[in-house]
C-alpha cells in the first residue's frame, strides 16, 4: 500500500444499515434461524451516531444506507426518517437505497413518493432465492424474468436510479440478462454475489455465474457480506473471493462496504477494513482509492 494512500486514506462504505429496534418486525419478533447465524447482540438500535463512532475513524467519510426491511408499506416512512440523517451537513451519511416492491401494482407510486427525498439514489428488493429455506428470501427464483416486474423495473430509469442486485449463483444467468437488457440502469451486486457454498463445486458455479455478471458493463460488484455464510471476518476467503471478484470486473467496478451492523455480530469495524486493507495493500494506488473511494463517489452521486 503507498504511503501516500495510507497517510491519507478516505473511503465511502458503500453497504451499512441503522435503525430503531421498535420498527423491525423481523428483528425484534422471536429469534428465527438466518443466515448469519445468531443474532441477539444486534437486537437493538443501532444509531447514526454508532456507526459513526464505528467507522469514521478508520478513514470513512461518507455512507451509503442499504434499506433493511421495514414492514411492508412502510418503506416511505423508513426514508423519511433516514433522509432526516442525510440532511444534517455533518453527518457520515450520504446516500440512501430506499426499498419497492417492484412486482407490485403500487411500484409506481411508490418509486413517485421516494423521489421527494433528496439523498434517494436507488432501490433494493432482494431477490435472492435458494433451495435451502434459511437462504431463501425471494418467494421464486425468478421473479426478475416477470413481465410486470421488468415493466415496473423500467421507471428507476427515470429517476436515474441505480439497482442493489442480491442473487445467488443460479440466478446470475438470468441477472445478466436483466443487465443486458437495461443497460442504462447500474445494478451494484450485494456482498459480492453470495458465495455460500465453499466446497469446490460450489465455488466453480459461483465463478460462473460471476464470469456472465461481469460481461454486462453496468453491474458494479460491491464488497460487502463476505461473512454472512462463515460467521467470521476470514482475511483468507476475504482475499480470495475479491481477487477473483476484481480480476473479473476491475477495480473500476468494485466498491468496498461494511454491511454494518450485520458484521458486527462477529467482528469489530477495524478489524474489518483492515482485512480488507491488507488484502488490497499491492494493487495500484489507483485501484485502491477506487474500491474504496471512486466507485461508490460514482454510482451513488456522492460528492465528498
Amino acid at each position: 500500500m503507498s504511503e501516500e494512500f495510507t497517510d491519507n486514506f478516505r473511503a465511502i462504505d458503500a453497504h451499512h444499515h441503522i435503525w430503531r429496534l421498535a420498527d423491525l418486525t423481523w428483528l425484534n419478533g422471536p429469534t428465527q434461524p438466518r443466515i448469519f447465524g445468531d443474532y441477539d447482540a444486534i437486537r437493538r438500535d443501532y444509531s447514526i451516531e454508532e456507526f459513526s463512532s464505528d467507522a469514521e475513524p478508520e478513514g470513512i467519510a461518507g455512507s451509503v444506507y442499504i434499506q433493511v426491511n421495514w414492514p411492508e408499506g412502510k418503506e416511505i416512512d423508513e426514508v423519511r426518517w433516514v433522509q432526516k440523517t442525510a440532511e444534517d451537513p455533518d453527518s457520515i451519511l450520504k446516500a440512501i437505497i430506499g426499498y419497492a416492491n417492484i412486482s407490485s401494482e403500487t411500484c409506481a407510486a411508490t418509486l413517485k413518493k421516494l423521489n421527494q427525498f433528496s439523498a434517494m439514489r436507488g432501490v433494493r428488493q432482494q431477490l435472492h432465492w435458494h433451495k435451502n429455506p434459511l437462504y431463501k428470501f425471494a418467494a421464486a427464483p425468478d421473479i426478475m424474468t416477470d413481465v410486470k416486474w421488468r415493466r415496473n423495473f423500467a421507471l428507476l430509469q427515470e429517476y436515474d436510479w441505480s439497482f442493489e442486485l442480491q442473487v445467488f449463483a443460479s440466478q446470475m444467468k438470468d441477472a445478466a440478462q436483466l443487465a443486458a437488457d437495461f443497460p442504462a440502469i447500474s445494478m451494484v451486486l450485494q456482498h459480492c454475489g453470495m458465495p455460500e457454498d465453499s466446497s469446490k463445486a460450489g465455488l466453480a458455479a459461483w465463478l460462473d455465474g460471476m464470469k456472465r455478471l461481469s460481461q454486462e458493463p453496468n453491474i458494479y460488484c460491491k464488497f460487502s457480506g463476505l461473512g454472512t455464510f462463515i460467521h467470521e471476518n476470514s482475511a483468507d476467503f476475504i482475499a480470495d473471493i475479491t481477487s477473483q471478484c476484481l480480476a473479473l470486473f476491475s477495480a473500476d467496478r468494485c466498491l468496498y462496504g461494511s454491511n454494518f451492523p450485520i458484521e458486527k455480530i462477529w467482528t469489530e469495524y477495524p478489524d474489518l477494513i483492515q482485512t480488507f486493507r491488507q488484502s488490497f495493500k499491492d494493487l495500484p494506488e489507483n485501484q485502491q482509492r477506487s474500491i474504496f473511494f471512486e466507485t461508490a463517489a460514482k454510482v451513488y452521486k456522492i460528492e465528498l
